[in-house]
C-alpha cells in the first residue's frame, strides 16, 4: 500500500510542474512582442561574452601550433674552432629541453645565404665568410611558452663559444599577452552581463507578478499554497534564460559565418589554414544550462522580494 501512495505522490508532484511549466510558456507565448524583446536582450546579453570566449578559444587553440614553429638559433663566435661546432651540437643535444638540433658550417650558412639572399656577387666581394656556425635548436612540446624559451636563451648564452642566442619572441610574448587580456576581459564581461540578465529577467517577473496581483491575491484567499503560486513565475524565468541562451546560440553561429570567410582569407595570406570553429555540444549545453540557471535565479529572488508585500 505504500508503494502505490508514494508513486500517486510523486506522479501528482511531476504533473504539477508539467502543468506549471506549460502554463508559465503559454503566457509568454501570449505575449510574443514583449516575450521576443526579452529575449532579445538576454540573447544579446549572452552572445558578447558567448563570442569572445570562443574567441579566446580559438586563439588558444592557435598558440600551440604557432609554438610549435619556434626555433632557436645559436650563432657561434666567428673565432670559435671548427671542432667546436660537434662538441657543442652534442652537448646541447644532451640537454632533455631539446627535441631536435641541426648544425650548420660557416661554409653551409654561407651556400645557404648565398641561395635565397639574391646577394651571390656581393659576397664575392668580401673575400673571407662573415658567417658564423649555427646550431638551430626545436625546444621540446612542453618548453616553447616565452617563459620557457627565454630561459633557454639565458643559459646557452652562458656558453663561451656562443656569440649571441636569437628567437623570435616577441609575437609569442604578444599573443599571450593578448590570450591573457581576452580571458580577463571575457571573465569580468560575463560577470557584468550575468548581472544584467538578472536584472532584466527580475523586472520581466515583477511586471508580470503586478500584473497578477488580484490573482494572487484570490489564490491565497481560496487556500493554494506559496510554492503553487511562486511555481509558474520561476518557469517564467527558466523559459527566458533557456530561450534567451538558444538565441545566444544561433547568434553565434551567424556571427562565426559571417567572420570564418575573411578570417580564413587573412590567415590564407600567411600560409595558414586557420579557420574559426564554432561552439561545441558540451559547450552549447553548458551555454543553456547557465541561461536557465540565470532564469530561475532571478525569477526566485523577485518572486521572493515581492511576494512578502501580497496578502489577501
Amino acid at each position: 500500500m505504500a508503494k502505490p501512495a508514494l508513486y500517486s505522490r510523486l506522479q501528482a508532484w511531476g504533473l504539477r510542474h508539467v502543468e506549471a511549466l506549460q502554463f508559465s510558456l503559454h503566457k509568454l507565448i501570449s505575449a510574443p512582442l514583449a516575450s521576443a524583446l526579452t529575449l532579445l536582450v538576454i540573447g544579446i546579453a549572452l552572445t558578447l561574452p558567448g563570442s569572445l570566449y570562443l574567441l579566446l578559444s580559438n586563439v588558444q587553440t592557435l598558440t600551440p601550433h604557432w609554438q610549435d614553429s619556434s626555433q632557436v638559433s645559436v650563432f657561434l663566435r666567428t673565432d670559435a674552432a671548427a671542432e667546436e661546432l660537434p662538441r657543442l651540437v652534442a652537448e646541447l643535444g644532451r640537454d632533455p629541453r631539446v627535441a631536435q638540433i641541426q648544425s650548420m658550417t660557416p661554409e653551409q650558412a654561407l651556400a645557404e645565404f648565398r641561395r635565397h639572399s639574391g646577394f651571390g656577387e656581393a659576397l664575392d666581394v668580401l673575400g673571407d665568410n662573415p658567417l658564423p656556425a649555427t646550431i638551430l635548436v626545436t625546444p621540446t612540446a612542453d618548453h616553447r611558452s616565452p617563459e620557457a624559451l627565454s630561459e633557454l636563451i639565458t643559459d646557452w648564452q652562458r656558453l663561451d663559444i656562443v656569440a649571441s642566442v636569437e628567437v623570435d619572441l616577441l609575437w609569442l610574448q604578444r599573443l599571450s599577452a593578448i590570450a591573457r587580456t581576452l580571458e580577463r576581459g571575457t571573465l569580468l564581461l560575463a560577470l557584468l552581463l550575468a548581472a544584467a540578465v538578472l536584472l532584466v529577467i527580475g523586472n520581466t517577473i515583477r511586471l508580470d507578478i503586478q500584473n497578477r496581483r488580484e490573482e494572487i491575491e484570490v489564490a491565497k484567499l481560496v487556500g493554494a499554497t506559496d510554492g503553487f503560486i511562486r511555481r509558474p513565475f520561476l518557469y517564467g524565468g527558466l523559459w527566458l534564460g533557456l530561450g534567451g541562451a538558444l538565441l545566444a546560440i544561433t547568434l553565434s553561429f551567424i556571427l562565426l559565418i559571417v567572420l570564418n570567410g575573411p578570417i580564413r582569407e587573412l590567415a590564407g595570406l600567411y600560409g595558414s589554414p586557420f579557420g574559426l570553429s564554432g561552439l561545441s555540444l558540451i559547450e552549447m549545453l553548458g551555454l543553456l544550462f547557465l541561461g536557465s540557471a540565470l532564469g530561475l535565479i532571478g525569477a526566485w529572488l523577485t518572486v521572493g522580494r515581492h511576494f512578502k508585500n501580497i496578502e489577501p
